[in-house]
């Protein structure tokens, strides 16, 4: 039997206007106004949460170093290779938003489970997968698994952890976790490629997705049922999903169509009338998808667009960073991977340090901290040449640009999420897991593109023209972290946030 809870503090949530700068329920000296440790339950909740959230991301990055044993297996042509990451960026990115409100319908567990189940069922299919047209429809429903499943770990861990210190630690561990993720993916990847072979970067999901599932069903609490007469807003739902997918789609097209191509510019006209009219519909409906009167909130609005512009620039920097290796120093699997792994302690270094930093400092400075070094890295890294070395031109850049990312990720989940009350816990994690995914979309697809068309240009022997655009497009991941920094410096700061 668990322990028994302990007694409820009289104010468990933070007020509705919360502001990143104060982290209002922690004292400038880090001690907040109530201490409990979790029982046995909540840590397992935890646990669980931060497990399936680290599959999800790890999903992302795992599939990159596997590519090209995937193009030899099943006969795939460059586009067909390329819609491998695509697909699943487009269901997760699509579908974030309504996973998120899912949550808050029918209940974080059932969302969370119902995921979970989806995403295993689909992994083995793509492991399984013998022609490209399957596996990429199978990468399709990962990617709307991963949507229902991603804003339900937050959720569960939003409305598990209610008293302050408790709620910031787990927070600043499932920020470790999924920051992180996307550097085990790479890792992860080279050595199941070098050693079991592309499909097994598939398979690794379904044994750690049964567990989870089982795990679960018998540790996780229905927790709050949902109110009566709540309903799916669907003309939202279906304009949202829609818009953002045929926004990625539009952007990931300019890899292979210049951008006045109408294979780009149809499908980002067409999103961007579908998005118009989800504004109309939200401003209009009784129980709206996502209530505008959310996006009042400066802080919410700032916080998630700080997300946006970080995602941006991280997702493409694994994406080119893996390319670098491979194509350019001529790496295996492998030592591809392996290179990645100082990346993912620095991040989990950079969250510890942020999560024991934050009830002293707010969030905001934590931000602006993160993302400048961050930038910083980003600036040095773009430097690489076709001979250059790991350990004095790679290195350091890279781990600059991990720790601030760090430093950074939870503090900015913390903002974004502040000031939810748990009947939007789902909403406000939908719409952080959004921007984060939806800025990594279109973020790889633009430096990518960026990469492509610098290369093309360049002129000199492959090597050094695929060096250059990559140096191009890192350069430009660091006007994206600026951007990032300027948007954290706006967040109001605690003598604001009182007044």
């Amino acid at each position: 039997m668990p322990e028994p809870a302990p007694a409820p503090r009289a104010r468990t949530t933070p007020p509705a206007d919360a502001t990143p700068g104060t982290t209002p329920d922690i004292t400038p000296d880090g001690s907040t106004d109530g201490t409990s440790a979790p029982d046995r339950r909540s840590s397992t909740v935890l646990w669980i949460a931060c497990a399936a959230q680290f599959m999800v991301v790890l999903d992302v990055s795992i599939v990159n170093v596997a590519l090209p044993q995937v193009r030899d297996s099943l006969g795939l042509s460059p586009a067909g290779l390329q819609w491998i990451v695509n697909a699943y960026t487009l269901g997760f990115a699509g579908l974030l938003l309504l996973g998120g409100r899912l949550a808050d319908l029918i209940g974080a567990k059932r969302a969370f489970t119902s995921g979970l189940a989806a995403f295993t069922t689909a992994s083995l299919v793509c492991g399984l997968a013998g022609n490209g047209p399957l596996l990429i429809a199978a990468r399709a429903t990962q990617g709307v698994g991963g949507a229902m499943l991603a804003p339900a770990t937050l959720t569960l861990i939003m409305t598990t952890f209610t008293e302050p210190r408790a709620r910031t630690r787990a927070m600043g561990a499932w920020s470790a976790v999924m920051a992180a993720g996307g550097a085990a993916g790479a890792v992860l990847g080279g050595v199941l490629t070098q050693y079991a072979g592309w499909r097994w970067v598939f398979f690794v999901n379904v044994p750690i997705g049964m567990v989870l599932v089982v795990a679960a069903v018998r540790s996780v609490p229905v927790g709050q049922r949902p109110r009566a007469g709540r309903r799916l807003d669907l003309p939202g739902a279906l304009t949202v999903t829609l818009g953002l997918t045929l926004l990625t789609y539009g952007i990931v097209a300019t890899e292979t169509h210049p951008w006045g191509a109408p294979q780009v510019w149809a499908p980002v006209a067409a999103a961007l009338a579908l998005l118009t009219a989800f504004a109309v519909i939200e401003a209009r409906t009784a129980q709206p998808l996502v209530p505008l009167t959310i996006l009042r909130r400066p802080v919410l609005v700032l916080a998630n667009a700080t997300v946006f512009a970080l995602g941006a620039a991280m997702f493409a920097m694994w994406f080119l960073l893996s390319l670098y290796f491979q194509q350019v120093l001529l790496w295996d699997p492998l030592r591809a991977g392996l290179a990645f792994v100082p990346g993912a302690l620095a991040i989990i270094a950079g969250a510890r340090i942020a999560t024991r930093l934050i009830g002293r400092t707010g969030a905001r400075p934590l931000m602006v901290l993160g993302t400048a070094v961050s930038t910083a890295g980003f600036g040095w890294l773009s430097q690489i040449t076709a001979d250059g070395s790991y350990t004095t031109d790679v290195l350091p850049p890279f781990v600059l640009c991990t720790l601030g990312l760090g430093l950074a990720t939870m503090p900015l989940t913390v903002a974004a999420t502040a000031g939810s009350r748990p009947e939007e816990a789902g909403l406000a994690s939908g719409l952080v897991n959004t921007s984060r995914q939806v800025g990594g979309a279109l973020g790889l697809a633009a430096l990518a593109s960026v990469a492509s068309h610098t290369a093309a240009s360049h002129g000199g022997p492959a090597a050094q023209a695929a060096t250059a655009g990559y140096g191009r497009a890192l350069l430009a991941a660091a006007a994206f972290t600026t951007v990032a920094a300027l948007l954290a410096l706006a967040l109001p700061g605690p003598r604001a946030a009182r007044g």
